[in-house]
Protein backbone atom coordinates (compact mmCIF):
# COMPACT_ATOMS: atom_id res chain seq x y z
CA UNK A 1 0.00 0.00 0.00
CA UNK A 2 1.53 3.26 -1.00
CA UNK A 3 0.99 6.84 0.20
CA UNK A 4 -1.33 7.76 -2.64
CA UNK A 5 -3.79 4.94 -1.75
CA UNK A 6 -3.83 6.00 1.90
CA UNK A 7 -4.42 9.63 0.85
CA UNK A 8 -7.31 8.61 -1.43
CA UNK A 9 -8.92 6.49 1.33
CA UNK A 10 -8.58 9.35 3.82
CA UNK A 11 -10.06 11.80 1.30
CA UNK A 12 -13.00 9.47 0.61
CA UNK A 13 -13.65 9.14 4.36
CA UNK A 14 -13.58 12.91 4.83
CA UNK A 15 -15.85 13.44 1.80
CA UNK A 16 -18.41 10.93 3.09
CA UNK A 17 -18.39 12.57 6.55
CA UNK A 18 -18.90 15.94 4.85
CA UNK A 19 -21.92 14.55 2.95
CA UNK A 20 -23.41 13.22 6.22
CA UNK A 21 -22.81 16.57 7.97
CA UNK A 22 -24.44 18.49 5.11
CA UNK A 23 -27.39 16.05 5.20
CA UNK A 24 -27.76 16.55 8.96
CA UNK A 25 -27.62 20.32 8.53
CA UNK A 26 -30.31 20.23 5.80
CA UNK A 27 -32.54 17.91 7.85
CA UNK A 28 -32.23 20.14 10.92
CA UNK A 29 -33.23 23.14 8.83
CA UNK A 30 -36.30 21.37 7.47
CA UNK A 31 -37.52 19.44 10.51
CA UNK A 32 -36.20 21.27 13.53
CA UNK A 33 -38.72 21.79 16.30
CA UNK A 34 -37.55 23.46 19.42
CA UNK A 35 -35.64 26.58 20.37
CA UNK A 36 -34.48 29.20 17.92
CA UNK A 37 -30.93 29.45 19.29
CA UNK A 38 -31.68 32.52 21.42
CA UNK A 39 -33.39 30.57 24.20
CA UNK A 40 -36.95 31.32 23.08
CA UNK A 41 -39.63 28.94 21.93
CA UNK A 42 -40.33 28.64 18.24
CA UNK A 43 -43.97 28.79 17.26
CA UNK A 44 -44.58 26.07 14.69
CA UNK A 45 -47.75 26.21 12.60
CA UNK A 46 -50.69 28.55 12.99
CA UNK A 47 -52.24 29.92 16.12
CA UNK A 48 -55.78 28.69 16.62
CA UNK A 49 -57.94 31.04 18.63
CA UNK A 50 -60.40 29.05 20.73
CA UNK A 51 -63.56 30.84 21.71
CA UNK A 52 -65.13 30.48 25.10
CA UNK A 53 -67.35 27.35 24.86
CA UNK A 54 -70.17 29.00 26.81
CA UNK A 55 -70.34 31.86 24.30
CA UNK A 56 -70.38 29.43 21.38
CA UNK A 57 -73.14 27.36 22.98
CA UNK A 58 -75.24 30.45 23.64
CA UNK A 59 -74.79 31.68 20.06
CA UNK A 60 -75.67 28.27 18.58
CA UNK A 61 -78.70 27.79 20.79
CA UNK A 62 -81.42 29.25 18.63
CA UNK A 63 -84.88 29.20 20.13
CA UNK A 64 -86.38 25.86 19.15
CA UNK A 65 -89.85 25.98 17.68
CA UNK A 66 -92.19 23.36 19.18
CA UNK A 67 -92.95 20.45 16.85
CA UNK A 68 -96.69 21.10 17.03
CA UNK A 69 -96.23 24.56 15.49
CA UNK A 70 -93.97 23.26 12.73
CA UNK A 71 -96.33 20.35 12.02
CA UNK A 72 -99.29 22.73 11.66
CA UNK A 73 -97.60 24.34 8.65
CA UNK A 74 -95.93 21.19 7.25
CA UNK A 75 -95.89 20.50 3.51
CA UNK A 76 -96.86 17.01 2.35
CA UNK A 77 -95.32 17.79 -1.05
CA UNK A 78 -91.94 18.33 0.60
CA UNK A 79 -92.51 15.17 2.64
CA UNK A 80 -92.93 13.15 -0.56
CA UNK A 81 -89.36 14.06 -1.50
CA UNK A 82 -88.17 12.88 1.92
CA UNK A 83 -90.16 9.63 1.61
CA UNK A 84 -87.56 8.32 -0.85
CA UNK A 85 -85.19 7.73 2.07
CA UNK A 86 -87.81 5.63 3.85
CA UNK A 87 -88.88 3.70 0.76
CA UNK A 88 -85.60 1.80 0.79
CA UNK A 89 -86.92 -0.25 3.74
CA UNK A 90 -90.66 0.51 3.97
CA UNK A 91 -93.68 0.23 1.69
CA UNK A 92 -96.82 2.36 1.79
CA UNK A 93 -99.34 0.01 0.24
CA UNK A 94 -99.70 -2.55 3.03
CA UNK A 95 -96.98 -5.14 2.47
CA UNK A 96 -94.00 -5.49 4.77
CA UNK A 97 -90.47 -5.06 3.46
CA UNK A 98 -87.30 -4.80 5.56
CA UNK A 99 -89.44 -2.63 7.84
CA UNK A 100 -93.19 -2.70 8.42
CA UNK A 101 -95.52 -1.02 5.93
CA UNK A 102 -96.37 2.58 6.79
CA UNK A 103 -99.92 2.76 5.43
CA UNK A 104 -101.93 4.19 8.33
CA UNK A 105 -98.93 4.64 10.63
CA UNK A 106 -100.06 8.06 11.91
CA UNK A 107 -102.41 7.22 14.77
CA UNK A 108 -101.72 3.46 14.65
CA UNK A 109 -100.68 1.55 17.77
CA UNK A 110 -96.93 0.93 18.01
CA UNK A 111 -95.89 -2.58 17.02
CA UNK A 112 -99.32 -3.53 15.63
CA UNK A 113 -98.60 -4.51 12.00
CA UNK A 114 -99.49 -8.17 11.47
CA UNK A 115 -96.72 -10.30 10.06
CA UNK A 116 -93.86 -8.05 11.08
CA UNK A 117 -91.41 -9.17 13.77
CA UNK A 118 -90.85 -6.04 15.88
CA UNK A 119 -87.96 -5.66 18.30
CA UNK A 120 -88.76 -5.97 22.00
CA UNK A 121 -87.64 -2.35 22.43
CA UNK A 122 -90.41 -1.09 20.17
CA UNK A 123 -93.05 -3.49 21.48
CA UNK A 124 -92.40 -2.30 25.03
CA UNK A 125 -93.12 1.35 24.24
CA UNK A 126 -96.91 1.08 23.98
CA UNK A 127 -99.00 4.11 22.92
CA UNK A 128 -99.91 5.18 19.39
CA UNK A 129 -97.79 6.69 16.65
CA UNK A 130 -98.89 10.28 17.12
CA UNK A 131 -97.11 12.91 15.01
CA UNK A 132 -95.12 13.91 18.10
CA UNK A 133 -94.08 10.29 18.81
CA UNK A 134 -93.13 9.77 15.16
CA UNK A 135 -91.06 12.95 15.28
CA UNK A 136 -89.20 11.72 18.36
CA UNK A 137 -88.57 8.36 16.72
CA UNK A 138 -87.40 9.90 13.44
CA UNK A 139 -85.10 12.32 15.29
CA UNK A 140 -83.04 9.44 16.71
CA UNK A 141 -84.55 5.93 16.55
CA UNK A 142 -81.88 4.33 18.73
CA UNK A 143 -82.33 6.89 21.48
CA UNK A 144 -86.14 6.83 21.30
CA UNK A 145 -86.30 3.01 21.42
CA UNK A 146 -82.93 1.60 22.56
CA UNK A 147 -82.50 -1.81 20.93
CA UNK A 148 -84.67 -1.07 17.90
CA UNK A 149 -83.92 -2.90 14.65
CA UNK A 150 -84.22 0.31 12.66
CA UNK A 151 -80.71 1.21 11.48
CA UNK A 152 -81.61 4.74 10.36
CA UNK A 153 -79.43 7.45 11.97
CA UNK A 154 -82.20 9.97 12.30
CA UNK A 155 -83.55 13.14 10.73
CA UNK A 156 -82.20 16.21 12.51
CA UNK A 157 -84.33 18.97 10.93
CA UNK A 158 -87.69 19.41 12.64
CA UNK A 159 -89.19 20.81 9.41
CA UNK A 160 -88.16 17.68 7.50
CA UNK A 161 -89.70 15.41 10.13
CA UNK A 162 -92.92 17.42 10.10
CA UNK A 163 -93.10 17.36 6.29
CA UNK A 164 -92.52 13.60 6.15
CA UNK A 165 -95.15 12.91 8.81
CA UNK A 166 -97.59 15.20 6.97
CA UNK A 167 -96.98 13.20 3.79
CA UNK A 168 -97.52 9.89 5.61
CA UNK A 169 -100.72 11.23 7.16
CA UNK A 170 -102.02 12.59 3.85
CA UNK A 171 -101.36 9.39 1.93
CA UNK A 172 -102.94 7.24 4.59
CA UNK A 173 -99.51 6.39 5.87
Amino acid sequence: MDTMTITKAGGALCASLLVFLLGLWAAEGLYHVGHDGHGGEVAMGYEIVVEDPTEVAEADAAPEVPFEEVYASASAAEGERLWRQCSACHNLEGSNATGPYLNGVVGREKGSVDGYNYSDALLGLGQDWTPENLSGFLLNPREYAPGTKMAYRGMAEVEDRANLIAYLDETGG
